[in-house]
């Protein structure tokens, strides 16, 4: 039976917070604990599913994971290094067939822009390893680089945005290393980035551009059979790296030219369709006025600049201090706040307390809002997806863990004060603390486009707002000091 090596490198790096994200925030398995993933919905557990199918034998070696958050330690990467290439010499010396990779793709570290092409050159570097097929399944959100594309066999990343395709980008990924054991032809890897950054709330892949740019992917797959896979990077603008932004790779047994020529028509239209990727925004005091005396709810304020997904604290007060200037009924908000929650421990459900709640996470916030609150419930803050297909079950499963949680109620707005960050992404969060999000006529959503798979279905109407925090959809404003210039919208309009 084939023999795969199987390893995971999993952190979307935000470089302009002021946290640097080290190995107590990295979620580390090994061994059977990586196993112990199928069934889970996760990108380890697609490539599970088609191992078994094909008979494979699995050698699990480490992954590493974390939430969204600052720059990588590089104490992160060299622990996972350290692990992972005497596992992988191990392997080759007792005959290897294949390697797998679970990758973001979008790491930055404390002493590297490019991880995982960093990875991907070590590893052909071993001895014995060059001639060792290597496949992987990445985010659409990912620092494309060369680097990664030249020492990879078969990397695909995912089609869709809310990331609903998570365990199938890993199938198929999967999928063509079979195919390459199968036929015993490796294909090969073209890239190319353009000029282009768009924030994640330019990267919905029901939206233009991306909804375009996918479609022409899946006309030129199906018009060239040499062409396995088309990969439609959106990139992440939050990354201060060299290759941050949109850009695509072909997976093909082909001519070079004729990849080449296909990438040449994505870039083209990529360029001619960049202002569409640009999204509006409004002021969220402007938008409650407006939609207040009308609203039959639910309905959104998406908050994409503190979006959890993307690197924020969520715990950001410009939306909960609109609702309250606005006297807002029926209206929800979630907020990581850890020391809330402590501050809590003493007081009985039905008690008032005086908290100070928010605003510590990030220096650009005007800091926490002090509020009496009456404490609803308590919990241990753990829930299982209602979607299997929900972004968050992409590299976490279905299985979460918000930490202590506690539900509180100022006049008619009701806020769950959770211990660890978790992006609102599923409704199962609000009804695993006992509320019914159908019933909030306005509610703040911490995110840019993730949500929608969960909240599209409840709404009455979505709203993406302006407020103080790190993951701002204006490039433009971020002090950019490693990215490739000129790029637009900094440079070129």
């Amino acid at each position: 039976m084939p023999k795969i090596l199987l390893a995971g490198l999993f952190h979307e790096t935000h470089c302009f917070t002021d946290d640097i994200t080290g190995l107590a925030e990295f979620r580390v398995r090994r061994g059977a604990e990586i196993l112990a993933q199928r069934g889970d919905g996760s990108q380890v557990d697609g490539f599970l599913s088609v191992a078994e199918r094909e008979g494979w034998t699995v050698l699990p070696s480490i992954e590493c994971w974390a939430f969204p958050s600052g720059v990588v330690a590089q104490a992160v990467f060299d622990l996972f290094w350290a692990e992972f290439e005497p596992a992988l010499r191990r392997a080759l010396d007792g005959g290897l067939d294949g390697i797998f990779l679970s990758l973001h793709g979008a790491m930055v570290t404390t002493g590297m822009t490019d991880p995982e092409g960093a990875l991907l050159s070590r590893i052909r570097a071993l001895p014995g390893a060059a001639s060792v097929p290597v496949f992987g399944v990445f985010d659409l959100h990912a620092n494309l680089s060369r680097a990664m594309c030249d020492h990879a066999d078969g990397l695909v990343c995912y089609r869709n945005n809310p990331h609903t395709d998570a365990f199938e980008s890993a199938e198929r990924a999967a999928g063509l290393l079979a195919r390459a054991l199968r036929l015993g032809v490796r294909p090969r890897m073209r890239h190319r980035a353009t000029p282009i950054v768009l924030p994640p709330t330019g990267n919905g892949t029901a939206d233009r551009p991306m909804r375009d740019l996918e479609a022409l992917a899946r006309r030129i797959e199906a018009e060239t059979p040499s062409i396995l896979a088309i990969n439609v990077v959106g990139g992440f603008s939050f990354a201060d790296a060299p290759d941050a932004g949109v850009a695509f790779c072909a997976v093909t047994e082909g001519t070079d030219a004729e990849a080449d020529a296909a990438l040449d028509r994505l870039a083209e239209m990529a360029w001619a369709l960049r202002h569409l990727g640009i999204p509006a925004q409004e002021d969220a005091d402007s938008v409650l006025a407006r939609i207040l005396p009308i609203a039959r709810g639910p309905v959104l304020l998406v908050e994409p600049a503190d979006n959890i997904g993307g690197g924020s604290p969520g715990d950001c007060t410009d939306v909960l201090r609109a609702m309250l200037r606005h006297d807002v009924q029926d209206g929800g908000v979630i907020l990581a706040d850890a020391d809330a929650v402590r501050a809590l421990d003493g007081v009985a459900i039905g008690g008032v307390a005086t908290l100070d709640l928010g605003g510590r996470g990030s220096r650009l916030d005007l800091g926490p809002v002090r509020l009496a609150v009456t404490l609803l419930s308590r919990s241990d803050g753990r829930f299982t997806l209602e979607d299997r297909h929900s972004h968050l079950a992409a590299s976490m499963g279905v299985h979460i863990e918000m930490g202590p949680t506690a539900v509180v109620r100022h006049r008619g707005i009701t806020i769950m004060l959770t211990s660890r960050k978790t992006p609102p992404w599923d409704l199962g969060q609000w009804r695993s603390q006992g509320i019914e999000p159908t019933a909030l006529k306005v509610i703040n959503i911490k995110a840019a486009v993730a949500h929608r798979q969960a909240y599209d279905p409840i709404m009455a109407g979505s709203y993406t707002v302006t407020t103080r925090g790190p993951c701002t959809s204006d490039s433009r404003l971020l002090p950019y000091t490693r990215l490739r210039r000129p790029v637009f919208p900094l440079d070129l309009g």
